[in-house]
């Protein structure tokens, strides 16, 4: 039978060191970016959301509603730092409303 290491860390650094390991970070990230969208921008918003998806470091966000895109349209960049303030990295760079 296989001995086992007896290395000690706690459950955050292993799961850290899995997720780099094996390569899981974009995944991560595009969850987290959903998350992130999800509570910054209330129900309000939420309401009118049909999609948010992450391709590389864009965010693409599909709305129902022509009025609230023209309204968030303004405020891209504004999304773009909050929702990176949010996650405490740099994500994303650019944000597209559709």
């Amino acid at each position: 039978m296989a001995r086992r290491l007896s290395n000690e860390g706690s459950i955050g650094d292993v799961l850290k060191q899995f997720i780099e390991k094996n390569k899981l970070q974009p995944g991560m990230d595009k969850i987290e970016v959903e998350d992130a969208w999800k509570s910054l921008m209330g129900n309000g918003v939420n309401s009118y959301t049909k999609e948010v998806m992450l391709k590389g470091t864009t965010l693409y966000v599909s709305l129902t509603s022509a009025v609230l895109r023209e309204e968030l349209s303004y405020g891209k960049q504004k999304i773009v730092k909050m929702i990176n303030d949010e996650l405490g990295k740099e994500v994303i760079k650019e944000v597209v409303l559709r």
